[in-house]
């Protein structure tokens, strides 16, 4: 196995949503660190395709497939990783979708889509490994909020509510699980050069009126989310639970 670092050696992290994208990121920082990683996605052949790459870099990676909306198939994803790969550590819940349309003309089939798959997620798979790290009084959980937990943009009314229940969602938990050594804590990433805001990044438009509108004047880049995920996963958070890490360049502290 390879190891870059050793801070989570021994640790097994299970991250929805990490196929691709940020979730993808972060699984090969944890395993870069000395962690057993285990990936997690609905497309079979693009998270068999991830596991391969990590793989054959010697990380120690597996991956699971399952539904995150579907309660029933969580709870038996989650029975199948502690009973046959390992206890999960940290959790990251990082799976997410949006559909952007207008609040007048959203339908209903695409805001059940969104907040199914972005906060009905974080409750179903938190709520199925939170069971077993009671049990072992021990364990660290990390729900993927958003800037948009504060603040609202045009043409995203699903996505905003799901990020704005994901952040209260976070504190519900970290409340109910402290007594059982649980830390819950969320990040809440600003405008990153992600796939998911590609259309956006390639907009002339919107590009410069981010770049304006963030005091540091730019998109983030994914690593720089690492840092504050590795963080609230290891010990130097052991008395921090309930918070939100916000990590946007400056806008929530400027008009």
């Amino acid at each position: 196995m390879k190891r870059a670092g050793k801070s989570f050696l021994g640790k097994t992290i299970f991250i929805t949503g990490s196929s691709r994208g940020l979730g993808n990121t972060f699984a090969r920082v944890f395993a870069a660190e000395g962690a057993t990683v285990i990936l997690h996605g609905r497309d079979k052949d693009r998270l068999e395709q991830a596991r391969l790459s990590m793989d054959r870099q010697g990380y120690d990676v597996h991956a699971v497939s399952f539904d995150v909306t579907d309660q029933e198939a969580v709870r038996q994803g989650i029975d199948h990783i502690e009973e046959n790969i390992a206890p999960i550590d940290v959790l990251m819940n990082n799976a997410g979708i949006n559909i952007r349309d207008h609040f007048l003309t959203m339908s209903r089939e695409h805001w059940e889509a969104v907040l199914k798959t972005n906060l009905d997620s974080v409750f179903y798979v938190g709520q199925a490994v939170a069971a077993y790290m009671a049990r072992r009084k021990s364990g660290k959980i990390i729900n993927t909020c958003s800037l948009l937990s504060e603040l609202a943009r045009p043409g995203i009314p699903a996505y905003t509510v799901s990020k704005g229940g994901v952040k209260m969602l976070t504190k519900a938990m970290a409340i109910d699980l402290a007594a059982f050594n649980i830390q819950v804590n969320g990040i809440g990433p600003g405008y990153f050069a992600t796939e998911m805001n590609q259309p956006l990044k390639a907009n002339e438009e919107f590009d410069t009126w981010l770049k304006q509108r963030t005091p540091m004047q730019r998109w983030g880049d994914e690593v720089e989310l690492c840092s504050a995920v590795l963080f609230l996963a290891g010990e130097g958070s052991n008395f921090m639970t309930g918070q939100i890490v916000y990590i946007d360049g400056g806008i929530l502290a400027s008009l």
